[in-house]
């Protein structure tokens, strides 16, 4: 990942805010920081983030989500999608929303790949 990918669709005077995600690489180890939120129109950026965690090739990789407010079910099963895909190695979830694990158990028990980190 060469840079900051941000999303950020346009908002009409005195409308909520639309929904935003910046992905930012990490710089101690391998992997990425999310901030904002995974729902629909965030969707691509979340998933083009995954895509390069499963074509790196290192035994672990870390996805920093502490400033994620949100994370939708479609993105949830992309992550689940993503870590099955994942084979012998880890997908290490740093400090993760807290739905966010009790929703992959939920519905996707037993990924053998995902570590949930709380710090």
């Amino acid at each position: 990942m060469s840079g900051p990918e941000v999303v950020r669709p346009r908002r009409a005077t005195g409308a909520l805010p639309a929904p935003w995600l910046d992905v930012y690489p990490l710089t101690e180890r391998t992997g990425f920081r999310a901030v904002g939120e995974v729902s629909l129109p965030t969707h691509g950026v979340w998933e083009r983030a995954l895509e390069g965690a499963v074509r790196d090739d290192g035994d672990v990789y870390h996805v920093e989500l502490s400033a994620l407010s949100f994370v939708d079910v479609a993105g949830a099963e992309a992550l689940a999608d993503a870590a099955r895909r994942f084979g012998e190695r880890r997908l290490v979830l740093d400090r993760p929303p807290a739905a966010l694990p009790r929703v992959l158990e939920l519905l996707w028990p037993g990924l053998p790949a995902i570590e949930v980190a709380a710090s």
